[in-house]
C-alpha cells in the first residue's frame, strides 16, 4: 500500500493502522463505521446482507489515523456471490491490526456468533480483539449485564482474549468516542496512510451506486434485496451551465434478476422508481454538495448472483 502525504509535523507516538468490525448480518457494523468516520460512507439498512464490499473509512485524529474496513456480514453462503463475500471477509481479517466483534445486545449470543469468533481464533496471526455490545440503547441495564457475562464467557470457551468489552450505541451516540479511543490505543505506531481530510478511498461512483441501492432497499420484500445491484454508467457535470449553478448528470441502472422483480421496482405507473430516485438524489446531493439530475433505469440480468461472468463484470 502506498503511503499518503502529510507525515510532517505528526506528534511523537502517532499511531496508524487498520481495524474492522465483524458480526453476523445486521449487527450494527456499518452504523458504527459511519459514526466513527463522521460521514456516511457505508450504507445502512434493516435488511441483512447490505454491505457487499470492504469499504475503507478513514478516521483522522491529531494523534492517529485509523483506516476502518467495513466488511460484509459472515453467513452461510447460498450463492456464488455469497461465497465470494465470505472470502472477502477472511482476506480482510488477515490485513488488520484490530477486530471489533459486534454482538448486538438485543439478541442472545448464538451459534452464528460462536462460529464467527471461532473462525477468528483459528487465524495464524490473530489481530487484537475488542468485544462491542452494540445496540445498547435497545436494552435494560440488567439485560446488558447478562450480555456482557455471556461475552466474557466466550474467552475460555473459544480460547480467545478480549482486550476490552464495551457497550455502545452508534444510533444514540453512546460510547462511540470511547470505542474510537480504544481501537486507536491498540494500533501500532506508524505514519499516516492517507492525506488529511480524506474520509474514504472509495471511488465517488461506488458511493453513489451504494446510496441508490440503499434507497432501493427501503420497503422491499425479503427475497428482493439480495437481487438488487446498481451500476453507474455515466456521471458528469452538465456542459454549458454557469459556474455558480452546476448540475451533475448521473445515469444509473438498477439491476434485478427477474422480470417480476423489475415490475416491483418500477411500481404502479413508475411510482416506486420515482420514490427511489427522489430519495437517492437527496442523499447524493448531501454527499457531494452539488445539485443532481438522476436518470435511473431498471434492467434484468438473469440470475446474476449465480453466474461467474455476470459477477466478474459487476466487480465481484
Amino acid at each position: 500500500m502506498t503511503l499518503g502525504m502529510g507525515n510532517e509535523g505528526r506528534p511523537e507516538g502517532f499511531r496508524s493502522g487498520f481495524a474492522c468490525f465483524v458480526g453476523r448480518p445486521n449487527a450494527g457494523k456499518s452504523t458504527l463505521t459511519n459514526a466513527l468516520v463522521g460521514s456516511k460512507i457505508a450504507i445502512t439498512s434493516s435488511k441483512p446482507q447490505t454491505t457487499r464490499h470492504a469499504i475503507r473509512g478513514i478516521v483522522n485524529r491529531p494523534d492517529a489515523q485509523m483506516v476502518l474496513i467495513d466488511t460484509p456480514g459472515l453467513h452461510k453462503p447460498r450463492t456464488l456471490l455469497g461465497e465470494r463475500l465470505n472470502d472477502l471477509v477472511h482476506e480482510t481479517w488477515a490485513e488488520v491490526d484490530v477486530i471489533g466483534v459486534c454482538l448486538p445486545a438485543d439478541q442472545r449470543i448464538g451459534p452464528g456468533d460462536t462460529y464467527l469468533v471461532t473462525q477468528i481464533a483459528e487465524l495464524p496471526d490473530r489481530p487484537k480483539l475488542i468485544a462491542l455490545a452494540t445496540k445498547a440503547d435497545l436494552v435494560s441495564g440488567e439485560r446488558m449485564r447478562q450480555h456482557l457475562l455471556a461475552i466474557a464467557a466466550m474467552e475460555e470457551k473459544l480460547g480467545i482474549r478480549w482486550e476490552h468489552m464495551v457497550p455502545v450505541s452508534a444510533v444514540a451516540g453512546d460510547q462511540v468516542d470511547l470505542v474510537g479511543d480504544l481501537l486507536v490505543s491498540l494500533l501500532p505506531e506508524g505514519p499516516a496512510y492517507y492525506p488529511d481530510g480524506e474520509i474514504t478511498d472509495e471511488p465517488t461512483e461506488t458511493l453513489v451506486a451504494e446510496l441508490i441501492r440503499e434507497s432501493a432497499l427501503e420497503g422491499v420484500r425479503d427475497e428482493l434485496p439480495h437481487s438488487i445491484i446498481v451500476t453507474v454508467e455515466e456521471m458528469e457535470l452538465r456542459a454549458g451551465r454557469p459556474e455558480d449553478k452546476p448540475l451533475l448528470d448521473i445515469y444509473a441502472n438498477l439491476i434485478v434478476e427477474r422480470e417480476s422483480q423489475k415490475g416491483i421496482m418500477i411500481g404502479h405507473r413508475g411510482s416506486r422508481l420515482r420514490e427511489v430516485g427522489s430519495a437517492a438524489r437527496q442523499q447524493i446531493q448531501r454527499l457531494l454538495g452539488t445539485p443532481v439530475h438522476l436518470d435511473l433505469r431498471v434492467k434484468v440480468l438473469k440470475e446474476w448472483q449465480r453466474d461467474p461472468k455476470h459477477l466478474n463484470r459487476l466487480g465481484f
